[in-house]
């Protein structure tokens, strides 16, 4: 399995990997104006190459179909119809893809899916087509490759325990 894959899975239902990096751009364009939108991109990607975030990506997506199919058991094909406000599962889904980057992931992620940023707002007020879960996990992807960018920006200061007046330059680990 590969973070192709997953691309080509959005892809699928409508969602680039530009589009994705536009919201992460956006996210991170006040802290480094200097980022672009490819940096993004690749942020994404990194991203992607996880397992863990692919898996996920793949559940949601699945589920998303199935409902769109009608293949879902009784009361949950009627709620994802719905895409019913209390549900949440999506959420806590997509949650795992955020964790995999800290808090950071999760303060972006609640904005994202208060605003419904880019792509995600055309997910969830799409008319055909059912994405209880993927307007949630393109934000939670978004998320994560925002706060991966944030983890490793050269400009955040660091402290040391020995003398936290001096600044750090030192990449942190991703």
């Amino acid at each position: 399995m590969s973070n192709r894959l997953a691309l080509h899975m959005l892809a699928e239902r409508g969602v680039t990997l530009r589009q994705v990096a536009e919201i992460v751009h956006k996210l991170q364009l006040p802290y480094n104006d200097e980022l672009t939108v490819e940096e993004c991109e690749e942020s994404v990607m990194a991203v992607l190459g996880k397992r863990e975030v692919q898996y996920t990506l793949y559940t949601g997506i699945a589920l998303d179909i199935l409902a769109e199919k009608g293949l879902l058991p009784q009361p949950l094909q009627e709620i994802m119809e719905n895409d019913e406000s209390l549900y949440g599962v999506d959420e806590t889904l997509a949650l795992g893809i955020v964790h995999v980057y800290g808090m950071i992931g999760l303060t972006s992620f609640g904005y994202l899916d208060k605003e419904k940023t880019g792509v995600i707002r055309s997910l969830n007020n799409h008319a055909t087509e059912i994405h209880v879960f993927l307007d949630d996990l393109v934000a939670g992807l978004a998320a994560a490759a925002s706060a991966r960018i944030a983890h490793q920006n050269k400009n955040a200061k660091q402290y040391d325990s020995e003398d936290s007046g001096d600044q750090k330059n030192e990449d942190p680990a991703p």
